[in-house]
């Protein structure tokens, strides 16, 4: 099997752990609020536009490796405010948008293939955040974090939505926040993907035939493949236990 025909050549790991890195960078330092239109729990990012890119150029699969090697970079150098909950509504809507998306793209590689996959994906993604913040995320947030009390959560709340109350909560905060938050976030991150992407895939093309073995030397860039597939398991392996200590020890 030459290098081009394994999964994880060469020219496919380098790509992970650059979209990865991106993305990660993205989540961990280049965050912000829009304290106007959201509750201040909801920061906004670009680390999506790294994550659609790479998932559009590698395929569902690769795209989940970045969803989970994005999230470990955050975890290991800016830690969790948020018992984790804010980590895994990454994790969830990440994995949501990439695997529908992905699989459409690889079947449609075409501009409309790309506006459907960003369209389904993008759904899928804003479902499953609604479905797991409403039964999942918030009643784990509050039962560790306030110990099972809904005040605190309703003080932070109560600046854009004065009248707010516990039967209401999810009403307000599902279609007045979760809604139109992912939706700002993936309509920005899909429109900025679609320009600038086939930029990314000619770049991409040029260094998978740079790194494509020579007629001879296939058992060399097994080689090669091998060693950087160790170099990147180490790499997650290394993020892991920094996230952990960052969480346990530091």
């Amino acid at each position: 099997m030459t290098s081009q025909g394994r999964y994880f050549n060469s020219t496919r790991i380098a790509m992970i752990a650059v979209f990865s890195a991106l993305a990660g960078i993205l989540h961990a330092y280049a965050k912000f609020r829009l304290p106007f239109a959201f509750p201040e729990f909801l920061e906004f990012d670009f680390s999506d536009i790294p994550l659609f890119i790479g998932t559009f150029a590698l395929g569902p699969l690769s795209g989940c490796i970045i969803v989970v090697v994005k999230l470990l970079i955050k975890l290991a150098f800016a830690g969790t405010g948020s018992m984790f909950v804010g980590d895994l509504a990454n994790l969830f809507v990440g994995i949501a948008f990439v695997i529908p998306a992905g699989l459409i793209y690889k079947k449609m590689r075409t501009r409309k293939g790309a506006a459907l996959a960003l369209t389904v994906g993008s759904l899928s993604s804003i479902t499953v955040a609604i479905f797991t913040n409403w039964l999942i995320l918030i009643p784990f947030y509050v039962q560790v974090m306030f110990h099972g009390s809904w005040e605190p959560l309703l003080g932070m709340m109560t600046p854009l939505f004065p009248g707010i109350t516990r039967d209401t909560f999810f009403l307000y905060y599902l279609l007045v926040s979760v809604l139109p938050f992912n939706l700002l976030r993936c309509l920005v991150a899909s429109l900025v993907s679609i320009f600038i992407y086939k930029y990314i895939s000619r770049a991409i093309e040029r260094m998978s035939r740079k790194l494509a073995p020579k007629e001879g030397k296939e058992r060399a860039a097994a080689g090669r493949d091998l060693a950087l597939f160790i170099v990147f398991a180490v790499a997650v392996l290394l993020l892991v236990l920094f996230a952990l200590l960052n969480y346990f020890v530091w």
